[in-house]
């Protein structure tokens, strides 16, 4: 994983140098929107790398999850600035709009078609490995996104050359920012949702509660929470109430088995004999 986001950050860099100076010299919108979105994604993938290394540092007594989240928060910060990039790629569109201005369609699409390229490169070298890392999956979505703004920036490129219709610019810019929009929405949604602690999309609450229910020997449980940590590392912890101590450590056995199945690895488990409520006032319904 480390390798690919490397050779991908350093294609971005070169991309990015070459289409500010192509989009200078074409007077292309589309290349320089292109551009932006480059230094974003060389910031995700540095980012990535920075946040892959410091997730592999050891826990201690203060971070006793180590670093983990650091993978969630750079998520956020990537889906965060995909979302401003876009904004102000609207409004330098809006603008061409109203005050059109001339662009050298041919240089335009030399460099446009040299984008492409790349960026398919990069896409291709990271489609395998951004499934189990929602940190590399948004520096993945970042690279996504400037391919398909690359393809609209070639199509673009030859209407100017062929029909010297130069709105095809700014259109072209729109056109990849709304594709943008949508992913960095989703990406920036799922980290929100780790960092207050949802239960995870694929986990359903109530299954979990009756899986466990289901242990013979558990009577029911409550304060049930079922959260991610980071990308692939989902946690729980529950009371149950257990009458009979002889059951309490085969049911904590059978708890741990049934919740791994589930794809839940960190399992806690608070066994009571007896209710608690004037204790845990809170905690029952």
């Amino acid at each position: 994983m480390t390798r690919a986001l490397q050779i991908a950050l350093g294609l971005t860099l070169a991309l990015m140098v070459a289409e500010v100076i192509g989009g200078m010299l074409s007077n292309s919108l589309a290349l320089l929107a292109d551009a932006g979105h480059m230094l974003t994604d060389a910031g995700a993938l540095a980012l990535s790398l920075f946040v892959a290394w410091m997730c592999r540092q050891p826990s201690g007594p203060e971070k006793t999850y180590g670093y983990l989240r650091w993978e969630i928060l750079a998520a956020l910060l990537n889906g965060a600035t995909l979302l401003l990039i876009s904004f102000w790629i609207v409004w330098e569109a809006v603008s061409r709009f109203r005050a059109p201005e001339p662009i050298a369609g041919g240089l335009m699409l030399g460099f446009a078609i040299a984008g492409l390229v790349v960026n398919a490169i990069a896409v291709w070298i990271l489609h395998g490995v951004n499934r189990d890392s929602l940190n590399v999956r948004g520096a993945y979505l970042h690279v996504l996104g400037d391919m398909l703004a690359s393809g609209g920036t070639v199509v673009a490129a030859l209407l100017v050359r062929l029909t010297g219709w130069v709105a095809a610019d700014p259109i072209a810019s729109l056109v990849s920012t709304v594709l943008i929009v949508g992913s960095a929405w989703r990406l920036v949604r799922e980290a929100v949702d780790v960092l207050l602690e949802a239960a995870p999309p694929h986990i359903a609450l109530e299954a979990v509660r009756a899986r466990l229910e289901s242990i013979p020997g558990v009577e029911s449980v409550h304060d049930l929470h079922v959260w991610t940590v980071t990308s692939g590392v989902v946690a729980m912890s529950v009371h149950a109430i257990v009458r009979q101590p002889e059951h309490h450590q085969g049911v904590l056995e059978s708890a741990h088995d049934l919740l791994q199945e589930m794809g839940i690895q960190h399992v806690t488990v608070q066994l009571e004999r007896n209710e608690m409520y004037e204790r845990e006032l809170h905690l029952h319904p």
